[in-house]
């Protein structure tokens, strides 16, 4: 079975091509090409991902414009029927900013650009994404931002921990978040955001691989299924 996936692209995406060579790389097949202003998405998706970037020139909030393009209402309908959905850095912030995830992304506490590589630990090995990963497991992922602070109020920070939703955290909080929360699940457990860039991660050549295994977690349970 061929796994069909699609990458969405905003104006100031700035990781689309990583995200979409990453997918190739790892599933055998070129993901689709998606334009924001597009209203449709290909037939028959398996996975979306929403890339790092800073669509709109993080102008209001970042992400809260591209929250609004037209392609979005589509990425919804697919969340709501269960297709998996992947935003990371950027793509985290317009998945918050959309609603399909709680909490929102702010200023990080320094003011100022973070950009290197950190380590996280899986904090729920369980999810479609994570489950080529040990629950503990320590693994190392580039972060390249200045709005990565993650916050939710402390009503819905429990919430999400005791439903286990809480895909990653950093050992070391590069960016002031909340419980030092790196990744996020929704509650059906199809949406991922996270702040670090596993795209990054995924051959030698980038210093490490250990982002690869949440695109081969990906693959395998949806190929496998």
């Amino acid at each position: 079975m061929a796994f069909r996936s699609a990458v969405i692209t905003f104006p100031g995406s700035n990781c689309d091509r990583d995200m979409a060579v990453a997918l190739e790389q790892v599933s055998g097949t070129a993901p689709h090409r998606v334009w924001h202003g597009d209203a449709d998405l290909p037939d028959g998706l398996d996975f979306i991902a929403l890339p790092g970037g800073f669509s709109y020139g993080d102008y209001l909030r970042s992400g809260a414009m591209a929250a609004n393009s037209p392609i979005l209402a589509a990425v919804k309908k697919q969340a709501e029927r269960g297709v998996p959905v992947l935003g990371v850095c950027n793509g985290f912030q317009v998945l918050t900013e959309a609603g399909l995830l709680p909490g929102a992304l702010m200023r990080n506490a320094q003011i100022t650009f973070v950009c290197r590589t950190v380590e996280l630990e899986v904090a729920n090995s369980q999810s479609l994404f994570t489950g080529g990963y040990e629950s503990g497991q320590r693994i190392r992922i580039p972060v390249a931002h200045h709005d990565g602070n993650y916050y939710a109020d402390e009503d819905t920070l429990d919430r999400i921990e005791g439903d286990g939703r809480v895909a990653f955290r950093y050992v070391q909080n590069c960016n002031g978040s909340s419980r030092d929360i790196a990744g996020v699940l929704n509650a059906a457990g199809n949406v991922l955001g996270m702040m670090p860039h596993p795209e990054r991660a995924i051959e030698d050549a980038h210093g490490g691989t250990d982002g690869r295994a949440l695109f081969e977690s990906v693959v395998k349970s949806l190929v496998d299924a």
